[in-house]
This record gives C-alpha cells, structure tokens and sequence, in this order.
C-alpha cells in the first residue's frame, strides 16, 4: 500500500497501524510518529536558513525511508541506512518513486557514520540511541537529531536501565516527561564533550513515548566545557513537592528539605539544567510548519508553548498540587495569571495540559494561589 505524508509518497508493505517502525519482522511505517516527522522536516527548514551550508542528510534508521525521503524533498542530499536488505530495498524505492536523487545503503550505522561525514544525522533508534550516539557526534558537522522511545529508563521507571545507559540516576517523579528529556540531553552533551565538541540543544520536546532533541554542533572544546557546567543536580522532596537543584558533577544533596524539614529527598543527575531549546529557533521552526502537514494544528500549538515555555529543569502539575493541598484545581489560565499576578514568572509546559513552570517555590505557589481555593 502507499500513504502521503507531507507532500511525498511511500510504500509501506506490511504497514500496520500503531506499530513501532524498526519492530518485528517487516518494514513498518509508525503513524504515531508524524508529528515527529513533520517537526523534524521544519526543523531542517529553519536549520537550512541558519546554517546554509548543511546539504547532506544521514537517515541512519531507515526503516521505510519516510525520514530520508521527506529530507529530500527539502532539497537535502540524503544518504538512508539500514541493517535490514528488505528496508533497504524499499528506502531506496521510494526516494526513485518520487523522483528524489538519494542512496540506501545496506550498512551498519555505526560503521558508516566513522567512514563518512554527514552535515546532519538523524537518529530515530527503536528504544534508546546511545549505542549510536558516539560516531554521530564524532563525525557529524553540523545537526545531530535524536529520539529516545526507551522513556521507563530515561524517566526512572527502570532505573537501573537508565543507570546503565546514560550514566546518571533517572528518577520516576511527578515531573517524569521532563526528566526523561534532560537526561537524554544530558548524556548526548556529555558523549559530544568527548570528542570537544558542544552538543547544544536547540529544540527538545517529550510527546507520548519518546523525547526528541536537535543539537547543533560546535567544535570549539572550550564552548563544550561551558556546556557541562550547565548539569548538575536535581533535589525533590517527596512529601511536599519542593524542588532545588545545583549545577555541579558532583551531587551535594540537602540534608532535609528547606519547605518541609523531611529527609526524604531524591537525588537526579548528573542531568541537563540548562535550556532543552531555544526560543528564537523555536519560533522560526513553527513558521516552516505548513498546511500539508499532518499534524500541522498540533505541531503549531506545542511550538507555540515550547517557544515561551521557562527554562526551569522540572515543571509542576497543578492536579498533583491542588491534590496534596487538599483544594479543587482552577483553569489554568486563572491560575497561572495568578502566579503572575504575585510577581513571579509562570508559563505553561508543554508535556500535557496542566503542566507548568514558575520560578517560584512550592510555598511560594500554594500562597499565591490560595485565593482560587474556594473553600479558603
């Protein structure tokens, strides 16, 4: 059978819907992962713009060649690999079905990302992206793109996974989308710091199963210190919610908590602190989205958030706060225009509907919002 996706053509023998591309024994095509996908194709839009020599395009996934064939239509030079002859075949199908100058090749990634140099690399593993991660960033020049769908590691959930995958201790906390995140874009900074290269993120966003990030490369060793000094640390008490953290590569973890006084503190880290985006990018990816895409509403909106979203490294959930304070939930443009009311900093996050980030304290919000109570 053949799909569009947009503005191209593929066949996808043995498509079946919802099923993970890179699983079992066919060639899949993943529906669920068009917003990645369109995302991704305003990303190398906006990229172009600000890096006009990027050309060539690695899609070291292949798997249909969705990825590599929609890189092409963008006018990019587009190199697809896969471990799998029948993905391979089919990959390269579909560039010659849409009339796309491109080559599939029947290689191991790794192998191929050592032996060649790419502008761009994408990768878009089933499950985690660290067995791939060092030769991307050893050799690529200028964007590696990464999706992680291996969330239970990277949120904590199995944590010992996550120890041994990305070398820091993930923990399974209310803020869990956003721990997965900044644990991927903590490890991927820190494997590029190995070859002194900074891996800096320039767009990331955790949506469903994956956490997907953009990093632009600079080779500049002193600029990938300055990047692993923005790790470090995040400290959250489990009876209260109040969160700190530090930036450092080597935990300092509180005694008790400054709000509460327990010492049931958990400790995450080393992780990224720093900004998973940048505003200005962000914004130039959402003018690229266009109407042929898919999921062009929902791409729009979760840039729009993204685009003003603090930079915060964990976000609160006003449900689970308005839980443990024993209060009904307000809408949450009341309650955040409240926060902002009270002199603090206050957007929604873009994980979920009732996610946000502020920069102040959890006394400091059950204070602020204590008029929306009701019952107060």
């Amino acid at each position: 059978m053949y799909v569009s996706e947009g503005g191209v053509e593929i066949e996808v023998p043995g498509a079946r819907d919802g099923a993970s591309e890179g699983a079992g024994d066919d060639v899949f095509y993943n529906p669920t992962q068009e917003l990645n996908r369109d995302v991704t194709v305003a990303v190398l839009r906006a990229f172009r713009e600000r890096e006009p020599r990027a050309e060539t395009y690695l899609d070291a996934m292949a798997a249909s060649g969705i990825r590599g064939v929609r890189a092409a239509a963008e006018g990019y030079d587009v190199t697809c690999a896969d471990l799998d002859a029948d993905a391979v075949e089919l990959a390269q199908s579909n560039l010659d079905h849409n009339d796309f100058d491109g080559e599939a090749v029947h290689r191991n990634a790794n192998a191929l990302m050592y032996d060649e140099v790419f502008d761009v690399v994408d990768l878009d593993p089933f499950g985690t992206p660290i067995p791939f991660a060092d030769p991307a960033f050893a050799n690529t020049r200028d964007l590696v793109c990464v999706t992680a769908t291996d969330t239970a590691p990277l949120c904590g959930a199995h944590q010992k996974s996550g120890i041994r995958k990305y070398g820091c201790v993930p923990q399974n906390t209310d803020y869990h989308p956003e721990m997965g995140l900044r644990v991927l874009v903590g490890s991927m900074v820190r494997t590029a710091a190995r070859y002194d290269k900074a891996a800096v993120p320039i767009l990331s966003h955790a949506t469903r199963h994956y956490a997907r990030t953009y990093l632009e490369l600079d080779e500049r060793a002193t600029k990938a210190d300055e990047l692993l000094d923005s790790t470090g640390f995040v400290y959250h008490c489990e009876d209260c919610l109040h969160r700190e953290h530090e930036h450092s590569l080597v935990a300092h973890p509180p005694e008790e908590c400054a709000n509460c006084g327990s010492t049931r503190i958990l400790e995450a880290g080393p992780i990224w602190l720093g900004p998973v985006s940048e505003a200005d990018f962000v914004e130039s990816v959402r003018d690229e989205v266009t109407d042929d895409f898919g999921s062009a509403k929902r791409a729009r909106g979760m840039l729009d958030t993204l685009a003003t979203e603090l930079d915060t490294p964990t976000h609160f959930d006003q449900h689970r706060l308005c839980k443990l304070w024993g209060r009904s939930a307000s809408k949450m443009e009341e309650f955040l225009a409240t926060l902002r009311d009270a002199g603090f900093d206050a957007t929604p996050a873009h994980y979920h509907g009732t996610a946000f980030k502020t920069d102040a304290t959890v006394a400091e919000i059950r204070d602020a919002t204590a008029e929306l109570d009701p019952e107060a």
